[in-house]
């Protein structure tokens, strides 16, 4: 028997606006870390001429101020450019999030049997089961527009739900491994 295997990765239709985005942060992260080290530079020349006060607090406030922006920014700029990776094999979905090409972090592992509904976002079935007290919504997309697929299941006694942006094709492979009656056409 052969191994049903497909691994995808999501990205953004439209990069136009996450690459602009991405050069803004590094441009604002670099003036940032500018203001903090002017800071750093003129602390000494206050420091002599006026010694510890108000005027030394609060260039060393701004100093911390901008390099703490400075660094948040160097710590989460990576983000702007998200992907998504869908792996299906045999029946089990694992599922990353990818940062820059650079950082991976594994989001999960679902089992295909343990899910109760699953179907397209479209679908009536969706509003049903999303509109229903205490479930847990994760969406691991990106584009809004696209063919939207929803696993509903249980675990731990919390009600969840996965959205995730498949292709045809692993659409295809999971409505092979789920149990008769999952898949919910409307």
């Amino acid at each position: 028997m052969m191994d049903q295997f497909l691994e995808e990765v999501v990205t953004k239709r439209n990069k136009g606006m996450e690459t602009v985005t991405y050069i803004v942060a590094n441009v604002v992260m670099v003036l940032f870390a500018l203001m903090a080290f002017m800071d750093f530079a003129s602390i000494t020349s206050v420091l002599a001429a006026e010694g510890f006060g108000l005027t030394f607090a609060l260039v060393l406030v701004r100093m911390l101020i901008f390099g703490g922006l400075a660094f948040l920014m160097f710590i989460f700029r990576d983000r702007v450019k998200t992907e998504y990776e869908y792996t299906f094999t045999n029946g089990q979905m694992d599922f990353a999030q990818v940062y820059n090409n650079k950082k991976r972090k594994s989001l999960g592992t679902m089992n295909i049997r343990n899910v109760e509904a699953c179907g397209l976002v479209s679908s009536g079935s969706f509003n049903r089961y999303i509109n229903m007290q205490g479930v847990k919504r994760t969406n691991w997309f990106l584009n809004r527009d696209a063919e939207l697929l929803y696993f509903y299941f249980q675990k731990d006694s919390q009600k969840r739900i996965i959205i995730i942006e498949p292709s045809e094709e692993m659409v295809s492979m999971i409505k092979r491994s789920l149990a008769q009656g999952v898949w919910q056409n409307n």
